[in-house]
């Protein structure tokens, strides 16, 4: 082949690749939004390795125990991206199969009767009793159907807070809602006497963690795709109205978990992407990076990252290990009987530490 016909097919080659670059279609209407600039890590940010203490229990059980839950004998359970949702004995030994969901448990917490209540990314809102067997709850609200439920925290009348955080896209693809940031998330509550599921907040950015206050006067729910905490009130003067709690965040909060005494374990899953949030205000770009292979996209990076944040939504602890060498990917934290139990989608172990004393 003469170099003319090489540079000529070289030629026709590149045409091609530009016009699947520009044209070819794709599953996202993105919008444009700019976000805030990230804070810088420092202050109450500034790296630090308190999570080297971290220990691994239930190590190589299975692969992204996103969220934990304990019962009141003391049995840790992790729920797998396999389906299964494994229970270990308090002292982490003796890992068993406790139930199959046939989905992805994501959020979970005990109810008073010893149900396991959780949101399963495909299946639903779920109840699994003390003997494995497994209920579908909710499925839809409005006509709608969940999505992507993703978390939960139970309130002591009964009620179920949890949240769909995309009514268009399923977790298998999650990253279309970032790079698309269309606000179809929603908020919800199911009634367990009447079995009805009502919507609380909607046109939220990929909806997220959920967890009540101590006193149960308000509610919080993450925005994951703004990098924020809501809060929602229950009860007094601004019963039914919602605010920010906490914003512009260094990360992407993941779970938030209430230790039922004076604050919250709030889990950044991982740091700020920066060229995501250059390119958050270009939608057209934004299709053009959904072209391009799964690698070359903006993905999670190893960091662990945990805030306590009090009442008030100021940040009174921060748990880092910057390299991702001990437990990375934080996806939840739970408070109980003096340690911190971690949840990650990037682990195949439980993590586990003495609790911190305050640091702020």
């Amino acid at each position: 082949m003469t170099l003319r016909k090489i540079l000529l097919v070289l030629a026709a080659v590149a045409g091609l690749l530009l016009l699947y670059m520009l044209m070819w279609p794709v599953p996202i209407a993105p919008l444009a939004w700019t976000p805030p600039e990230p804070p810088q890590l420092k202050g109450v940010y500034e790296p630090n390795t308190r999570l080297d203490a971290v220990e691994r229990i239930g190590n190589g059980v299975g692969h992204k125990p996103e969220a934990v839950a304990i019962d009141a004998a003391g049995r840790i359970y992790g729920g797998l991206d396999d389906g299964r949702i494994m229970r270990l004995r308090a002292d982490g030994s003796q890992p068993e199969i406790f139930a199959q969901t046939g989905g992805r448990p994501l959020g979970m917490k005990f109810d008073r009767a010893g149900n396991l209540i959780l949101t399963d990314a495909v299946k639903g809102l779920l109840s699994i009793g003390p003997d494995g067997s497994l209920r579908v709850l909710s499925t839809e609200a409005q006509g709608v159907p969940f999505r992507c439920p993703n978390d939960l925290d139970i309130a002591d009348d009964g009620t179920i807070y949890f949240t769909d955080a995309s009514s268009k896209f399923p977790l298998s693809v999650f990253r279309y809602n970032f790079l698309e940031h269309n606000a179809d998330g929603r908020f919800l509550a199911y009634n367990p006497a009447s079995k009805e599921t009502r919507v609380i907040l909607d046109h939220l950015h990929f909806a997220n963690g959920v967890a009540l206050s101590p006193d149960q006067s308000f509610v919080l729910v993450d925005e994951t795709g703004e990098y924020r905490v809501l809060r929602v009130w229950l009860a007094g003067d601004r019963k039914g109205q919602s605010e920010i709690f906490i914003s512009n965040l260094p990360g992407f909060p993941d779970n938030i978990t209430s230790n039922r005494k004076d604050g919250f374990w709030l889990a950044l899953v991982t740091p700020r992407n920066h060229l995501l949030d250059r390119l958050m205000p270009r939608p057209f770009m934004r299709k053009m990076v959904l072209r391009l292979p799964e690698a070359l996209q903006p993905a999670p990076e190893r960091y662990g990252f945990v805030l306590k944040l009090d009442t008030s939504g100021r940040v009174v602890q921060n748990l880092q290990d910057p390299l991702g060498s001990h437990y990375a990917q934080i996806s939840s934290a739970l408070e109980h009987d003096g340690k911190l139990y971690l949840g990650s989608i990037g682990e195949d172990a439980i993590g586990r530490l003495p609790l911190p004393a305050a640091t702020h």
